[in-house]
């Protein structure tokens, strides 16, 4: 394991983050690259975690492609550290969301993103770009003990 300068344990953190158009197309590849990355990251594919975070970039990404369109692409961020994986999804659509839009019969996809991430202790926050050109979803997951 690596050190620290103190002679502590070095905390590994992973981050991948890459761009996808707003296509439809886009939301089959985000979740094949973020399958990709979890796998690299050293989770388990068959664990209710890798699967959970696979469904939620499939929303957060549709959510974008449904709602942004007008806009030409979103940024997707996963990023692990020892205890947190953090999935995020940014577009430039200066629209602002709520989770209380979860409560709407058309908001089921942020609904079902909310309840997977307190399913594992995390939570959903939408942080405004300080520029007002868009928002980042971030959706935080904590690791159960012993991953990796």
């Amino acid at each position: 394991m690596a050190r620290h300068p103190s002679g502590q344990p070095a905390v590994q953190i992973r981050k991948h983050a890459w761009t996808v158009p707003l296509v439809p197309a886009s939301v089959r590849a985000a979740r094949e690259r973020s399958e990709r990355s979890l796998v690299l990251f050293g989770l388990e594919s068959t664990s209710a975690l890798f699967g959970a975070v696979l469904l939620v970039v499939s929303e957060l990404v549709t959510n974008a492609v449904r709602h942004a369109q007008r806009y030409p692409d979103a940024e997707v961020t996963l990023h692990m550290s020892e205890h947190l994986l953090v999935v995020a999804v940014a577009d430039l659509d200066p629209r602002p969301i709520t989770l209380a839009d979860a409560g709407r019969s058309s908001g089921n996809g942020l609904r079902t993103v909310a309840d997977l991430a307190r399913a594992f202790g995390g939570d959903v926050r939408i942080e405004l770009s300080a520029d007002g050109r868009g928002k980042t979803v971030v959706v935080r997951f904590i690791l159960p003990g012993g991953t990796p």
